[in-house]
């Protein structure tokens, strides 16, 4: 094949190598417009994994890259003045320069023909001279571009303005996160050693922090003065050097986030960061590039025509270039909202640093460096009171006024669809104690209806009746007298939402008959084909209000330790806060401080009897999922404010169901970082839910900070005794077990010991 590379950064040179390993007939054309020694930024970060990927693909090349590379296996974060370190993370570094030397070297050792100082055309230009057109052309692709209408670029300019500079003072004990906080605001670097004398420096900031130091107005010398003075501690009296000098105060830059729908066009591919980028924090961007390009030379070489190659190249990289930027985002995220975590504890601040990208797990993190691990666990532990003990975050107590938690799992409600007339049953009592025995610290009951036109379905409970009262009273002295456990009543109205079949039927659909009135803020029905509700007078709003306040009396004659008021997921209070479902104009509607003054009103009536000592909680859908036209993550911090002043006790932060038009974005513990947003700017203790299943999962984010309770739902569905067997999985011979199962105890732990397929039966 004749080919042209557009580009001679690593993607296009290793391209060419790969080509030429596959068939050395080929002939190979890169056209670079520097020279070669010519660079942009200063070091280049891979992992051992990717060592061995190129080690695979071409030996030669991956040997004399691995001379030059500087090897670490820790990190270390400077917060506060104190410096954490950690270790076992294995990277290692080189510098750009000497990295496209080995392969321009190793390129024209196989006889590709290298253009330097060559000014590409357009990509058109090139496709009927060539069989094969590889725009490596980088971030600001011109082939990308030409042919955008075709490649369809999703280019989305990210937050924080960062600079990439070098220095010889040296890092190479640790990469090296280093937090300062200004006269203008927080700046931050990233650095790591890439030669014996050379190190990368990144200088990262918000907009407005940069935008106050002036950056964008100085020359490229007095910004880096600037950096010099910032960050003067930590480099030893060395320089901060810029490898483009020319270039005024436009070398700070906001990152760009590239991915394209298509990756391919006639006989043109798009590589590297001219197809998809991954963000420099997590160091993946030359990973993706190198990896990429023996891909794609192995497709065109296994593929009967170059049009499937090319699809196999999309179908089979897209794949690993979306899990990358996935990681990549969530890392890019956390720096660009760092300024929410820089007031928590070091060791708080560290863990959540390590584990932001969410490809670090808990027990990851254990493999990596125990020692560091054990000593966090025993700071998160003196944090709850529990002393000086070593345990995972999960096991250890909270305390909500007088109410104590002897760990942080909680039981999320579940509709169970079996009330009759809204009494609960025998159903309700042994689901429920079922899961008070299983070890969870807090168990919901199911959203419990205020009044019988309240109910969501004919099958749901209240506590709107005396026989309602003396069937919660059973199961509540059951769980006081058999567990540890605290038991908490969700008190909520249907609204729209209600008059509408059991879950197993068809969700959210009318009743075939006999349906009830129904009331909400505003006369908008939750689907055209649902009933069109009532909007509340002040007289409903009294009368329900009176209803929260008569069944959260029943609640703590029930003996329930705690309340929670649902104002999420489109019921009736959800109806007054978000403006997708209120469309009222009087003093209740518009403002968010208007849509939130019904909802406080019952709270406030809630709290005037409930007991002093009990806690009251709020659950709220965090975001609508529909854009800006309803609740978004950021108003959700203020209605949590709101809350917060109130005098709400913690926030149980959901999302979505408030809309049938909702898109939302699933994925795994998909809704914490509405919790940890809400938890972190407001000071406010945050429940979280959605997609948590592991042991990991629930760890990690309370070691985070970024709730101070989990809620798992589906799982303690499947698994009631969910919390025992996770204590078993992490060696946890502290939490307590009922005493006619301790054999069961025993033996879960000899066969964790075993490992843990012995615990799943897998064998």
């Amino acid at each position: 094949m004749d080919v042209a590379v557009l580009g001679g950064g690593p993607a296009g040179l290793y391209f060419a190598i790969s080509m030429k390993l596959r068939d050395p007939g080929h002939r190979i054309t890169i056209i670079e417009r520097n020279r070669p020694d010519d660079t942009f930024g200063w070091g280049v970060v891979l992992s051992d994994e990717t060592l061995d990927n190129l080690a695979a693909n071409d030996p030669l090349s991956a040997a004399a890259i691995r001379e030059h590379f500087a090897y670490w296996d820790d990190i270390a974060v400077v917060h506060k003045g104190v410096r954490t370190t950690s270790t076992g993370h294995g990277f290692c570094g080189i510098g750009r320069k000497q990295l496209l030397l080995l392969l321009q070297a190793r390129a024209l050792e196989l006889g590709v023909e290298i253009r330097f100082e060559t000014e590409a055309e357009p990509a058109r230009a090139y496709m009927d001279r060539y069989d094969l057109v590889v725009a490596a052309d980088g971030l600001n692709s011109r082939t990308r571009t030409e042919f955008a209408d075709h490649f369809q670029p999703n280019i989305d300019v990210r937050k924080c303005k960062f600079v990439w500079l070098g220095t010889h003072q040296k890092f190479d004990d640790a990469f090296t996160f280093i937090f300062e906080k200004t006269e203008h605001g927080w700046v931050w670097a990233h650095a790591y050693q890439f030669d014996a004398d050379t190190a990368t420096f990144i200088v990262e900031c918000s907009e407005a922090t940069w935008a106050a130091f002036g950056f964008g107005e100085l020359s490229q010398a007095a910004s880096v003065a600037t950096c010099e003075r910032i960050f003067a501690k930590h480099l030893g009296g060395h320089n901060l050097m810029s490898n483009s000098a020319h270039i005024r105060g436009s070398a700070w830059i906001n990152f760009p986030r590239v991915l394209c729908e298509r990756w391919s066009h006639e006989n043109v591919a798009l590589l590297g960061d001219a197809a998809a980028t991954a963000h420099f924090s997590i160091g993946s961007g030359t990973k993706l590039a190198l990896e990429s390009a023996a891909a794609l030379a192995d497709y065109i070489h296994s593929e009967p025509t170059l049009a499937a190659a090319f699809q196999k190249y999309e179908d089979a990289r897209r794949v690993e270039v979306l899990r990358l930027q996935s990681a990549a985002r969530n890392s890019m995220e956390w720096f660009e909202e760092v300024e929410r975590y820089l007031e928590l504890d070091p060791v708080q601040f560290n863990y959540s640093l390590l584990t932001r990208s969410q490809r670090i797990s808990h027990e990851n993190l254990r493999l990596r460096d125990r020692a560091w691990l054990d000593s966090a666990e025993t700071w998160f532990q003196q944090q709850a009171g529990a002393g000086s003990v070593r345990r995972a975050p999960m096991f250890a107590p909270l305390s909500l006024r007088g109410m104590t938690l002897q760990n942080r799992i909680v039981v999320s409600p579940m509709a169970q669809y079996k009330a009759v007339d809204g009494c609960p049953t025998d159903w309700h009592f042994v689901h429920y104690a079922e899961r008070a025995k299983g070890g969870a610290g807090l168990v919901f009951v199911e959203m419990t209806c205020v009044s019988p036109e309240g109910r969501i379905t004919p099958g749901c409970p209240g506590l709107y009746a005396p026989e309602h009262e003396a069937a919660w009273k059973r199961l509540v002295d059951f769980v006081h007298a058999e567990t540890p456990a605290k038991i908490c009543a969700q008190l909520g109205h249907s609204g729209a939402k209600g008059s509408t079949q059991i879950g197993w039927e068809e969700m959210d659909a009318p009743l075939p008959s006999g349906n009830w009135p129904l009331l909400a803020a505003s006369a908008l029905p939750w689907s055209p084909r649902n009933a069109v509700p009532k909007p509340m007078d002040r007289a409903d709003m009294d009368r329900v209000r009176d209803q929260f306040v008569a069944s959260a009396e029943m609640a703590n004659r029930a003996g329930f330790d705690m309340v929670e008021i649902h104002a999420a997921h489109g019921y009736l209070l959800s109806s007054f806060i978000s403006p997708l479902m209120n469309r009222r104009e009087d003093e209740y509607g518009g403002s968010l401080e208007n849509r939130m003054r019904y909802p406080l009103e019952v709270f406030r009536a809630v709290r005037a009897v409930w007991p002093d000592e009990k806690p009251i909680s709020v659950r709220i859908s965090a975001n609508d999922w529909v854009g800006d036209d309803g609740v978004t993550p950021e108003e959700a911090v203020r209605i949590a404010d709101i809350l917060k002043d109130a005098g709400v006790d913690i926030c149980d932060v959901s999302a979505g169901q408030t809309s049938v038009d909702a898109r939302p974005v699933y994925g795994r513990m998909f809704q914490t970082p509405f919790s940890d947003r809400i938890r972190n700017e407001t000071g406010m203790a945050t429940m979280t839910v959605g997609n948590i299943y592991e042991p990991d999962h629930a760890n990690s984010i309370l070691m985070a900070g970024r709730a101070d309770l989990v809620c798992l739902a589906r799982p303690h569905l499947a698994d009631p005794y969910w919390t025992l067997h996770a204590a078993a999985a992490l060696r946890d011979k502290d939490t307590p077990w009922p005493s006619p199962y301790l054999a069961g105890r025993d033996q879960a732990f000899r066969l964790a010991e075993r490992g843990p397929e012995q615990m799943t039966g897998k064998v």
